[in-house]
């Protein structure tokens, strides 16, 4: 629909993306534009359910937590994402599919071809506008979580090797559609690449 824009934010653990979601839909409301800003996984009653499993579970298997992102994802997708879309808002989510193939792919080596098939199951086919790729070493985006760590942040540092390995690989071969960041940059300099950028869909 004609105003509608979806924007998604990645990044691995540390790195600020939930961070710049919110300023960029402060700034895009505070314009008068509408917005929704949500998650991943979570956004649904259903999906933060799941996502305390996801987290801060015990004992899930690989395959289970795939199937339980999926699942989050295809209530977001429905309940919220195309619903704010079809009214012509902008919707920014932190998190979509991309996390599924550096995490469940490039992190724990699952088929990338049968990770796409399931994702544009779950999406019926819905890609971002835009994807905002906070790029950072997989060490100093760890140091800076000084809370307790979930599931996914007491992975060992290969794996969060593997998972920034594979967003700089996906932001590679579609530098159309995404957007990446030096995640080390102050966050208002951050802020202002990202604005410059997203200026450009919104007007």
């Amino acid at each position: 629909m004609p105003g509608s824009c979806f924007i998604v934010f990645e990044g691995g653990e540390g790195s600020g993306k939930s961070t710049q979601a919110k300023v960029l839909a402060n700034r895009l409301r505070r314009l008068g534009f509408g917005v929704v800003l949500t998650h991943e996984p979570g956004g649904t009653l259903l999906g933060n359910k799941l996502r305390r499993w996801l987290k801060w579970g015990r004992g899930v298997t690989t395959q289970s937590e795939l199937f339980l992102f999926l699942a989050s994802r295809s209530q977001l997708v429905s309940k919220v994402i195309r619903p704010a879309l079809d009214r012509g808002q902008i919707v920014i989510c932190d998190r979509f599919e991309a996390s599924t193939f550096a995490y469940q792919g490039y992190g724990r080596g699952m088929d990338l071809a049968f990770l796409e098939n399931l994702n544009g199951f779950v999406t019926d086919g819905l890609q971002p506008d835009l994807i905002v790729l906070l790029d950072l070493d997989a060490e100093r985006g760890l140091e800076r979580k000084r809370m307790r760590l979930d599931c996914f942040e007491r992975e060992e540092f290969a794996f969060h090797r593997r998972v920034r390995e594979g967003y700089l690989r996906m932001a590679a071969s579609d530098s159309n559609r995404w957007l990446v960041i030096d995640g080390s940059l102050p966050q208002e300099q951050i802020g202002d690449i990202i604005w410059e950028k997203v200026s450009q869909f919104v007007g």
